[in-house]
């Protein structure tokens, strides 16, 4: 996913073994928190603290910041100590989520979940 997004790693190199099962591509930390499960990617455009807390709170892998946004310093402090890795990359949200679709990484929640009968 790194190297396809061409992101750069802003954090939690020791972290790089975790295995992402699925992606969400999200401002709104309430959608995260409803429709994310544990071993999520989140990628954003967010960099307040709020993202790190939300992703500690709903077990995210690990976040990216989209549009070449860095997190606050508070963010990226609080990412340190939860061990929750951070990249940046200069796609914006919908390129980035666009190319780890097409890539097979599933959204969250998976295909034809979240519609209507």
């Amino acid at each position: 996913m790194q190297q396809l997004l061409r992101a750069t790693q802003l954090y939690g190199e020791h972290c790089l073994d975790r295995e992402i099962t699925t992606g969400c591509g999200a401002d709104l930390m309430s959608d995260v928190l409803a429709f994310t499960k544990d071993g999520a990617l989140l990628l954003t455009g967010l960099t307040n603290p709020q993202v790190v807390r939300t992703a500690d709170v709903g077990g995210i892998a690990a976040v990216i910041f989209v549009r070449g946004k860095l997190p606050s310093p508070e963010a990226a402090e609080m990412a340190k100590s939860l061990e929750i890795p951070l990249f940046t990359t200069r796609f914006t949200l919908f390129e980035a989520c666009g190319i780890l679709f097409s890539r097979g990484l599933l959204p969250c929640p998976p295909v034809g979940k979240n519609l209507e009968a």
